[in-house]
């Protein structure tokens, strides 16, 4: 190696590692040291003081010792009950319903990050193949209801999906229905919504992993005999994996954890985490059951993102061959 590239390399590492460092300092600022806090609080007892739980250390000034005081009850708590919970046949009265609460965000967000991927794919798809010159105008369209408020969004549902909504309302005066038709407060009102704050997140991964798709490849599978179905689930779905995988997380993860949208349309039988988190900080003012909800949340929320994280590492290293 001659020197110039020797110094070149030299004087280039330090940059590098500054670029590597922002997202690892992002992620511990972030999320790692807060994440302790909460851990931290998760293992203590509620207590009436400011802040309200007890602290897990303390200083026997007498004897000269420290103490450490660990509670495991908030997890005992979230934890009881738990075969009697998932077993659809026990006593409804016994189940628990913080794992009541996580099976049913799970669930919501999971239909969410299906419908939103049986819309969004399909569209996605058609913004990539269409005029390049129009591809910003529907990008705009897709993007649009960010420049208005998220929380004046959902009111709007309300406005229309309610018993004297606009759409009860039109359907009542032509003659359609008679009475009103129950579609707020209920699971519909919620999956709809939830869909409709969450598709752009689903469409824009995927519009920029099939924009990149090679159009000769389908000229090739077209001129071999393949048909547009076949060359669709041998070409383009698979090469539209990483879009299907970012996509779909970035719906679901902050789905299991809404709270404005199960909060205004969902209805006291649609209950999911973010309401239960809310009331145990602010309601119950019991902290550190509320941090173990969190921390079995995130826990929860991990598999699937390292698997996501596995699977993005293996396309790289098999795409690097």
């Amino acid at each position: 190696m001659d020197l110039k590239k020797l110094k070149k390399k030299l004087f280039r590492r330090p940059g590098q590692r500054a670029v590597i460092a922002v997202p690892y300092i992002w992620l511990l600022v972030l999320f790692l040291i807060p994440f302790a806090i909460v851990l931290k609080i998760s293992f203590a007892e509620q207590e009436i003081a400011i802040p309200p739980f007890t602290p897990l250390t303390t200083i026997d000034e007498d004897l000269g010792r420290l103490n450490i005081a660990i509670s495991y009850q908030n997890y005992a708590d979230i934890f009881q009950n738990f075969w009697n919970t998932l077993n659809p046949f026990g006593d409804s009265e016994n189940s628990n319903i913080y794992l009541m609460t996580y099976w049913s965000s799970i669930k919501t967000a999971l239909t969410t990050t299906i419908i939103c991927l049986l819309i969004g794919y399909p569209t996605a798809y058609a913004i990539s193949r269409a005029n390049p010159a129009a591809r910003n105008g529907l990008l705009l369209a897709i993007m649009l209801p960010f420049w208005t408020s998220f929380l004046l969004r959902v009111y709007a549902w309300m406005g229309l999906l309610g018993h004297n909504g606009i759409i009860n309302n039109f359907l009542i005066k032509y003659g359609i229905i008679s009475e009103p038709l129950d579609l707020f407060y209920n699971a519909f009102s919620l999956n709809l919504v939830m869909v409709y704050a969450y598709l752009p997140f689903m469409i824009l991964p995927l519009y920029t992993q099939l924009v990149k798709l090679d159009n000769r490849l389908l000229e090739a599978a077209s001129d071999l005999g393949a048909g547009p179905i076949k060359s669709f689930f041998t070409i383009t779905l698979p090469l539209s994996k990483t879009g299907i995988i970012a996509g779909s997380m970035l719906v679901f993860v902050p789905a299991v954890g809404e709270f404005v949208i199960p909060e205004l349309v969902g209805g006291s039988e649609n209950l999911m985490i973010g309401k239960v988190l809310w009331q145990a900080f602010f309601d119950q003012n019991n902290w550190p059951l509320a941090s173990a909800v969190a921390v079995v949340m995130v826990a929860l929320l991990v598999i699937p993102i390292a698997l996501f994280q596995h699977y993005e590492n293996r396309e790289l290293e098999e795409g690097g061959k």
